[in-house]
């Protein structure tokens, strides 16, 4: 099956997010995790015992969500906390970590600008 645009599109986003991530020293644990509930993008982990959770949103330009930032509105946390616990039980070896959420917000050309880096609690 032939990706679509916007398959692309968020895999380049991705590839973008996942890079900066690399160049400050996190290694990448999963990408693009399926359950029932929803999806990891990027799943990143730092010494010592640090996971990075990485919600990418790409866009072309800033609209009505703000880059992206809508887009991770109360139902999709609670989507991807669910999602997370998924993840967990499959690799229980990670339970004692610490986590963070962040939101990555990747500009598609012709749009330019750094990624923005939105961290939740």
């Amino acid at each position: 099956m032939t990706p679509t645009q916007n398959q692309r599109q968020g895999a380049w986003a991705e590839q973008r997010a996942l890079a900066l991530l690399r160049s400050r020293g996190w290694s990448l644990l999963d990408q693009n995790w399926r359950c029932r509930y929803g999806e990891l993008d990027l799943l990143l982990r730092k010494e010592p015992a640090r996971l990075l959770l990485v919600e990418v949103k790409a866009r072309r330009r800033c609209g009505p969500d703000g880059w992206g930032v809508a887009a991770l509105d109360r139902s999709k946390r609670r989507r991807l906390r669910l999602t997370w616990q998924c993840w967990l039980a499959e690799h229980p070896q990670w339970h004692r970590c610490s986590v963070e959420l962040v939101l990555a917000l990747v500009p598609l050309p012709p749009a330019g600008g750094p990624v923005r880096w939105h961290r939740w609690s």
